[in-house]
């Protein structure tokens, strides 16, 4: 059996409509929202009653999402949104955008903070790490030609 696809990846956040915004400045579209609550999804999550609120972003090849969402119940227990990028099991997320300038000078307008400064590596890329809503840490690429 092979592996098909990766499907998602799901970050926890407090604001999630202005997350939601956020990312949809970035170029993401909503595929939609939810609330996700009831006895079988306490038990894939090992949570027990949980109820959580949920979106679904793509980008617009669509093949890659990001799935958001906002515990109810029980609440969030952990912040690793101020962990540096070395933290151990710490991940960001890196998104390909056509002009890095133009895509931080309108993330910027939505609070996002660049983290160290924005770099060429070699004749390839221009690459850099955003603080976006909630400090999530973002990773922008701008391949070169």
């Amino acid at each position: 059996m092979a592996l098909k696809r990766m499907d998602n990846v799901a970050i926890v956040v407090d604001d999630l409509g202005g997350t939601i915004d956020f990312f949809r400045e970035l170029g993401l579209e909503l595929e939609g929202r939810a609330t996700i609550e009831g006895e079988w999804a306490g038990r894939v999550t090992g949570l027990g009653d949980q109820r959580v609120e949920i979106a679904m972003m793509r980008t617009p090849d669509g093949h890659g999402r990001l799935e958001l969402c906002r515990f109810l119940t029980p609440p969030a227990v952990a912040d690793h949104r101020k962990a540096p990028v070395n933290a151990l099991g710490y991940l960001h997320v890196m998104f390909a955008v056509d002009d890095i300038d133009e895509t931080l000078a309108r993330l910027r307008k939505r609070g996002a903070e660049l983290v160290g400064e924005v770099v060429q590596y070699k004749d390839a890329y221009r690459l850099c790490y955003i603080r976006g809503p909630e400090g999530l840490l973002i990773g922008l690429a701008q391949e070169l030609n």
